[in-house]
């Protein structure tokens, strides 16, 4: 391959991935943030303020009922509660019929008077069950029968919240058995549910590691997000009026009892997506045996066909929310024109996103949201970063292609037009309906033996400023200037009517006759030179588009009608009846409005490099205001 294909291919690949960056970042960005935890911390408050805002059942409905040692109770009876009194609570709940007995208290070491007599009375009646906690290896009570021993372990997230339920670990011991879950199977008398569990039931949503808005947690044994009931709404009393008799047997009898803390000098209390709003400050923590109620309660509405739970839908659905996030960002950012109508709608998007998150929330299903949605909006930013190097580029395009030869109003017309305009960086050959003007400046040679070089060109430049300015103002282009001339077209690179050309063309050819003879003024007034013009206008189908290659390109105009003004320029050159000559070939004179303009005809000429001659017309000099006004 060539070196100079090779190193053009080298541009465009430079240039293809330079426009790719900004996608890369912003994968990099996405990337880094949900490794940092952020994208996990903003899904936890999003799943926090569901909690608060979904309407919960009340803990009644179910028959789990709460004892709680409070600080009038510890006052009464000293702390470390002794175990005889436990016993008295004991007999008093089985007296009432109640089906299940959960100790929340560790009962390891004895606390005299009693210690012998409880753990006597828990051998001897199955419905007690009492707990232990294996992570800080503190045991069961002695001589508790393996069937009777329950973890109390609790599964707390980083940020001290306690969402989800740990609730069964498979594959260990059978006193492996989380308190309410043995607590459950002795009120039913069987272990139905736990065998549902190792059926591997397709009804029940074990937590993953990336499962909802986690990020890599630990998953282990069978977890589910905890559904809360509404705080404080489980049946509860004191432990001084259990003892006292003042809670009715009927309220008791065929009831689940959970025996515990609910002294806030104990700390047996834990976080709860509460914390996070302050005007429910009382419900921000729960004591650890009304948390174990919660979780019974969640086995119970779990038989009862799981009406009211969180389940945390499962990582390929956040994958496949990601990846719709992604494509919707780019879509965003690349197909809507307008950046005030992209970021408008990717707002929408993203509330929409955000709402739709919540309302699943709101039935109980919990996707990671925060990832897609800043997917999302990286993804449209990138895009409208791209297109604005994008737009740059084709800025640059268009100057190298153009210069500074167009009007602003044409400008602002070509820029508007951009993408019908340009293909792959280049205006593509196009067949348009043109008036081409070519000058040429007289006597140029004979000036310039006379004149310094530097000199020479200013004396140029400050006809040509003019000339340049009213070809403009007429909605003209200077394509190129050819040495001590110039050739302008009408009615490119954007089409216009071929009438309106031809008379735009002539309209600019008379104000330059003018400007002329102003300007003999002012160079004799500098003893300079008269400036003095040929001018040949045609008008006919012109092929048009970009000449050249990467190192070098222009906007070109090829036709008939650029070669017939050349040669209306350079015919009879000595024939000059005024300071600006201005020829026009019969295509021009032909789109011209009939009458306006004063027209000598100088009969059919013979042009080089055609066999039919051209009929020639002068544009006569002479102020006339109404042919110096543009169409």
């Amino acid at each position: 391959m060539p070196w100079f294909r090779l190193k053009g291919k080298r541009r465009q690949a430079k240039s293809f991935l330079s426009l790719l960056a900004p996608f890369g970042a912003s994968l990099g960005c996405i990337g880094a943030f949900q490794v940092s935890g952020i994208g996990e911390s903003l899904n936890l408050l999003i799943y926090d303020t569901s909690v608060v805002l979904r309407p919960a059942p009340a803990g009644s409905r179910w028959p789990i009922r709460l004892v709680g040692l409070t600080e009038q109770d510890i006052r009464r009876f000293g702390w470390p509660l002794p175990d005889g009194l436990m016993v008295q609570a004991i007999d008093r709940l089985r007296a009432d019929g109640v089906k299940a007995i959960g100790i929340d208290f560790y009962r390891d070491k004895g606390v005299e008077p009693g210690a012998a007599l409880l753990r006597e009375r828990i051998r001897s009646h199955p419905e007690i069950v009492t707990i232990f906690n294996a992570a800080e290896s503190i045991p069961s009570p002695p001589g508790t029968p393996i069937l009777q021993k329950s973890f109390n372990d609790l599964i707390v997230d980083a940020d001290g919240v306690v969402r989800r339920d740990l609730v069964h670990v498979e594959g260990q011991p059978p006193e492996y058995v989380s308190l309410p879950l043995r607590l459950f199977e002795r009120s039913q008398g069987n272990q139905a549910l736990r065998d549902h569990f190792k059926d591997g039931a397709k009804d029940l949503s074990w937590l993953s590691s990336d499962s909802g808005g986690y990020r890599q947690q630990d998953a282990a044994g069978l977890q589910r997000m905890l559904a809360y009931y509404k705080p404080n709404s489980f049946p509860s009393w004191s432990f001084g009026s259990l003892l006292d008799g003042a809670i009715p047997a009927n309220e008791l009898r065929g009831t689940i009892v959970l025996i515990g803390s609910r002294a806030a000098s104990l700390r047996d209390n834990f976080h709860t997506p509460f914390t996070r709003f302050g005007q429910q400050a009382n419900l921000a923590v729960i004591d650890g045996v009304e948390l174990h109620a919660h979780r019974l309660g969640a086995l119970f509405d779990l038989q009862a066909g799981g009406r009211f739970q969180m389940d945390a839908l499962p990582a390929w659905l956040n994958l496949g929310l990601l990846l719709i996030a992604l494509a919707l960002g780019i879509l965003v950012g690349e197909r809507t024109k307008s950046f005030v109508r992209s970021a408008l709608l990717l707002l929408l998007l993203e509330i929409l996103l955000l709402g739709g998150s919540v309302a699943l929330l709101l039935t109980g299903q919990w996707i990671g949201i925060s990832l897609p949605m800043a997917a999302m909006a990286l993804m449209s930013v990138s895009s409208w970063i791209r297109r604005a190097a994008v737009s740059q580029e084709h800025r640059r395009q268009f100057e190298r292609l153009l210069g500074q030869t167009t009007s602003p109003a044409v400008a602002s017309e070509l820029w508007n037009q951009r993408e019908s305009l340009l293909s792959n960086g280049r205006f593509p050959g196009r067949e348009l309906p043109l008036t081409v003007m070519l000058a040429d400046t007289v006597h140029f040679s004979s000036v310039g033996e006379w004149m310094a070089p530097t000199e020479l060109l200013d004396w140029l430049n400050i006809g040509m400023e003019k000339f340049v300015d009213i070809i403009n103002r007429h909605g003209g282009m200077v394509n190129k200037f050819t040495g001590d001339g110039f050739l302008a077209v009408f009615g490119a690179p954007l089409p216009l009517n071929a009438r309106e050309n031809a008379e735009a063309a002539v309209c600019a050819a008379r104000e330059i006759q003018l400007a002329i003879t102003s300007l003999m003024v002012e160079l004799m007034e500098k003893d300079l030179p008269p400036i003095r013009l040929r001018i040949g206008i045609c008008s006919g189908p012109v092929i048009t588009g970009s000449m050249g290659g990467s190192a070098r390109m222009e906007y070109a105009v090829i036709g008939d009608a650029v070669n017939i003004s050349a040669r209306l320029e350079s015919l009879d050159k000595e024939r000059m009846g005024n300071d600006c000559r201005v020829l026009l070939s019969s295509d021009t004179r032909d789109l011209l409005e009939e009458g306006r303009w004063r027209l000598t005809p100088w009969g059919p000429q013979p042009v080089k490099g055609r066999e039919q001659p051209v009929e020639v017309y002068e544009l006569e000099s002479g102020e006339n205001p109404g042919a110096v006004q543009a169409p």
